[in-house]
């Protein structure tokens, strides 16, 4: 592995400090990650408590399983956030699968469209999350606050082939949402 392809540091040694069993080392994993669980989970499951189950259920499986990251894969912030995105949506699926079955007023094909929109949103909101501020910062004041990419390039203080070349990228980025045949796709 070449230099340029070597993980953050930061992550493998995370990972290193969770298969030593430091309990520090997972306090400080959940504080910078907790929100993103959280929020991942929330918008797949659209409930509070729900989401906090699938939260305690990502940091437990990370605490028991810190060799199932593989630095070599991408950063650990993914594989946390990857992780989150299948436990909410095999929650998703437990918990309408019962209600379909409880009183069977929808179809499976209901079920699998709504896990289907509940995962890109959530990989929506992530890629948002995730993408350089420049490009979320145009992408937000095109589509906030209605601004084109004149007004957005004045705002931001930029070209306007820059605005267009940073909403065209956030845009690129937003539209990989939809690809479930990446790894870490729906399931």
């Amino acid at each position: 592995m070449t230099n340029k392809d070597a993980p953050p540091r930061w992550d493998r040694k995370m990972q290193q400090r969770l298969a030593r069993g430091e309990a520090a080392a997972l306090g400080e994993l959940y504080d910078r990650f907790a929100s993103l669980v959280h929020g991942l989970a929330h918008r797949v499951l659209g409930d509070d408590r729900a989401a906090d189950g699938v939260t305690r259920e990502v940091f437990a499986h990370v605490w028991e399983n810190p060799e199932a990251y593989d630095p070599k894969q991408g950063p650990l912030r993914s594989w946390v956030a990857t992780l989150t995105h299948r436990l909410a949506v095999q929650r998703l699926r437990a918990t309408e699968t019962a209600a379909l079955a409880h009183d069977s007023s929808g179809s499976t094909e209901e079920l699998e469209r709504k896990v289907r929109r509940a995962s890109v949103a959530a990989r929506a909101d992530y890629i948002v999350t995730s993408m350089p501020a420049p490009l979320r910062a145009a992408l937000e004041l095109a589509y906030f606050q209605r601004r084109d990419y004149r007004q957005t390039a004045t705002d931001l203080g930029v070209t306007e082939d820059e605005a267009r070349r940073r909403l065209r990228l956030g845009l690129q980025l937003l539209s990989t949402a939809h690809d479930t045949g990446r790894s870490g796709g729906a399931e």
